[in-house]
């Protein structure tokens, strides 16, 4: 195999969360298989294409024990691969990735799936832009498709969210930074600093976050009294707000998103699932295929 820029990624949660997209996009494409609809996958943080295997010296090499796999294949397939293996396949998919490193490497899989190349759609834009504007001004009447939202971080607005679900035709599956952003910028204090708050408005999509996370108190001294935030917010309460959030734009959410942890087994990511179509039957099976897989250990 050649050599190729990959993406360095670890632990069981990086293999947990492919493994639950690939599954829930083989029970998608066979679900709808009959259906009259174009169907689209769209990758919004696709990198390289690729993921590293875990090494000996690495701390995240528990799922690779035997010696012989990382002789066998050296490269793991990233999401971008597991979509364009999916059977049955999607009519079309959109690749973003704005790093032009990453972008340029990732053009590699059009030579690695000839007979879909021109399928594939490679997008070198902030995804936000590009979200919102293709949800916008694309008809849904005859199109599905299903949206993986991979950040490395806070990077996805809740204006995108809200674009994608008003599509009512997108499921999406979204990777919230839950321990490894959020919730290290609320400071038990509460004074957190305007470019982060400014963040975590656009993470949430509103200021309310703040009311739910803190509570107010007073805190006296020998010449007046002074107003003190104090922070209420564990894991599960940012997790219960985010997907309240979540049932605000979308008909149907996954009830128990997975947290995907790390070797320490601290919470870094909550995985979820949000569908779009308000459609009674097509919002629950979705809704079911999607619980199904995530409750899997």
């Amino acid at each position: 195999m050649p050599e190729r820029e990959v993406q360095r990624f670890g632990g069981n949660w990086t293999e947990d969360k492919l493994n639950t997209l690939g599954e829930y996009l083989h029970s998608y494409t066979t679900a709808l298989k009959k259906q009259p609809f174009h169907l689209t996958y769209i990758d919004a943080f696709a990198g390289t294409g690729y993921r590293e295997a875990p090494t000996k010296e690495s701390d995240t090499c528990l799922l690779f024990d035997e010696p012989d796999l990382q002789k066998a294949k050296d490269f793991l397939d990233g999401s971008a691969r597991k979509a364009l293996q999916t059977i049955p396949s999607f009519d079309d998919y959109i690749f973003i990735e704005m790093d032009p490193v990453r972008h340029k490497e990732l053009l590699k899989v059009k030579d690695d799936f000839p007979e879909k190349a021109d399928r594939i759609k490679m997008v070198s834009e902030d995804c936000n832009i590009f979200l919102q504007s293709f949800c916008k001004k694309e008809d849904w009447s005859n199109q599905r498709a299903v949206v993986f939202l991979d950040p490395h971080g806070m990077q996805v607005d809740w204006a995108t969210m809200k674009a994608i679900a008003d599509t009512k035709a997108i499921d999406v599956w979204v990777l919230f930074p839950l321990g490894i952003a959020v919730n290290r910028l609320l400071r038990r204090d509460g004074k957190i600093q305007e470019n982060w708050r400014k963040r975590l408005d656009r993470i949430f999509g509103t200021e309310e976050w703040y009311d739910h996370f803190y509570e107010k108190g007073k805190q006296e001294n020998l010449f007046n009294s002074e107003i003190t935030y104090e922070k209420i917010a564990d894991i599960d309460l940012i997790v219960e707000f985010y997907r309240n959030r979540l049932k605000e734009i979308f008909s149907g959410v996954a009830k128990k998103p997975k947290k995907l942890k790390n070797i320490k087994r601290s919470p870094l990511f909550l995985f979820c699932f949000a569908v779009g179509n308000p459609s009674p039957n097509a919002r629950d099976l979705a809704l079911k295929l999607a619980e199904h897989i995530l409750e899997k250990k």
